[in-house]
């Protein structure tokens, strides 16, 4: 787990940052691949005692602290493809500007449980993330890319995004959210260029 010592980030204190977690909502979807932008945020709002159970825009969301920084954590309960309106919507009201937003998604192109950071760019094929730059005009918002990897049984993408893990990848899941997690804190609190140096390199795969 990343600590944070008092301190040793010079963000100013007074900007409030919007943490979206992407997915689909309804019981339906809740453990299935796509939602996992939305396990995390689940985990960041348990970690840091952040209540997200009121809505607006259709964004439920909940305000409180993580590290002393002032933040936002939500999830948008339109369905990933319409989900960029109500968050621009949402920013909007709280006038959050789209460099202080960090939107965590799911990627089949990285493998399962690799993590990678990025501080602006296209949306690589996610809808949700082409919603959302559609809604804003643009990509210019950190995300926050945890991998699924892709069907190793020519499943369609979209059947596959939408089905839930299989047992040895519900195994290593809470590890990957709980990285996902620390993740999030060191963007935060010391910048996206940390977070890569620390979050994006491909984990070393040890031959005992």
């Amino acid at each position: 787990m990343v600590t944070v010592m008092e301190g040793l980030h010079e963000e100013p204190q007074g900007r409030l940052r919007l943490v979206v977690g992407l997915g689909n909502p309804g019981a339906r979807y809740a453990a299935t691949r796509h939602n996992i932008g939305f396990r995390v945020v689940d985990r960041l709002a348990a970690e840091f005692a952040i209540d997200i159970t009121r809505e607006k825009f259709s964004v439920v969301f909940g305000r409180g602290r993580i590290e002393g920084l002032d933040v936002v954590l939500a999830k948008p309960m339109a369905f990933m493809n319409r989900s960029g309106p109500p968050v621009h919507s949402f920013a909007e009201f709280f006038r959050i500007s789209l460099q202080e937003v960090l939107v965590i998604h799911d990627d089949i192109d990285l493998e399962y449980g690799r993590l990678k950071i990025k501080e602006k760019g296209g949306h690589g094929g996610h809808n949700g993330v082409r919603s959302m730059i559609n809604a804003f005009g643009g990509g210019d918002f950190t995300r926050l890319r945890v991998g699924i990897g892709r069907s190793g049984t020519g499943a369609q993408v979209a059947n596959y995004v939408l089905d839930q893990f299989t047992r040895e990848e519900a195994a290593e899941l809470p590890g990957i959210i709980e990285r996902a997690r620390d993740a999030v804190v060191t963007i935060l609190c010391q910048g996206t260029k940390i977070g890569m140096n620390q979050f994006n390199i491909k984990p070393v795969t040890r031959c005992d």
